[in-house]
């Protein structure tokens, strides 16, 4: 099995290559999974690839997470799962980001579904995604301070919290 997925890593990465040869910085293999590490500038185009070309035909966007590295540079590394499902094929698309300039394009244009994934890693990690059509807080209330899964994120928060033993007591005869 594992074989298998790195031939079709290797699929991949040579359609890639051939379409423009720059379009990769690294490839990632482990336990069976291929990892594309594209530059940010261009994650639109190659995702865009990866969708139309029939050799590839990853047609789902399973998935985006997005990981903080904290204290590391580049701190965040954003992650786009894709499947295709006639080919019974999985890839990771992976996009490193500066703790510092935290931006990057949307996949909403490529793949619409991923309105609310980018929406979720904004809301968490604070990454900001040009074009997108409705980048706003998904999880958290709107007037929430800070991003709770960055690894600087103070564990207490930033809000002035009543504990639950004074919250119980409070309302007790």
């Amino acid at each position: 099995m594992a074989e298998n997925s790195k031939q079709a890593g290797s699929v991949v990465v040579d359609r890639l290559r051939a379409w423009s040869p720059n379009a990769i910085s690294e490839v990632l293999e482990f336990r069976g999974e291929t990892t594309i590490v594209v530059a940010r500038n261009v994650l639109r185009e190659v995702a865009a690839r990866c969708r139309e070309d029939k050799e590839l035909e990853f047609n789902l966007l399973s998935d985006a997470t997005c990981v903080d590295r904290f204290p590391m540079e580049p701190r965040f590394e954003v992650n786009y799962h894709l499947v295709s499902i006639p080919r019974a094929k999985r890839l990771r698309l992976q996009v490193r980001l500066s703790g510092d300039d935290a931006v990057m394009d949307s996949l909403v244009p490529v793949w619409p579904g991923a309105n609310w994934l980018e929406r979720e890693v904004f809301d968490l990690f604070g990454i900001r995604f040009n074009d997108h059509p409705d980048l706003r807080r998904i999880l958290l209330p709107d007037d929430w301070e800070g991003y709770p899964l960055r690894k600087d994120y103070p564990v207490e928060g930033y809000r002035d919290i009543p504990s639950i033993a004074t919250r119980y007591t409070r309302n007790r005869p």
